[in-house]
């Protein structure tokens, strides 16, 4: 085995990077959040503004695109404590970290529709 890093950008280098990534994200929203929130008290015509930018489609797409976010973030949380304290984490993560991508991608499947309704009657109609 070459020294160094154990990674070499297999999937648990990416599973790692994937879940610091959209904790930074997760976390940038919930700043965000925490701001326009506190808008209500120093100007509600301001903040009535940045409700209804919030009304658009590009932020709908990224709403679907925060669920995803928090929605792995948590699947491989979960992943990561089974690795941690299951006796026999580290020889199963692989198949864990797989099993996690498929219940994100059916999860997110399920979730297009009723996320995005809204941006999808605009553009296409009923």
């Amino acid at each position: 085995m070459p020294a160094g890093t154990l990674y070499r950008g297999r999937e648990g280098m990416w599973s790692w990077v994937a879940h610091r990534v959209t904790g930074v994200l997760i976390f940038f929203f919930l700043f965000a959040h925490v701001l326009d929130t506190a808008l209500v008290r120093v100007s509600p015509e301001a903040y009535d503004t940045v409700i209804q930018t919030y009304k658009t489609p590009l932020v709908n797409l990224l709403e679907y695109g925060l669920v995803a976010a928090i929605l792995f973030h948590a699947l491989n949380g979960l992943r990561v404590v089974a690795v941690d304290f299951w006796s026999k984490g580290p020889k199963y993560q692989k198949q864990m970290l797989w099993s996690v991508v498929g219940v994100w991608v059916v999860l997110m499947a399920g979730a297009f529709y009723p996320i995005l309704q809204h941006t999808l009657t605009n553009w296409f109609g009923k």
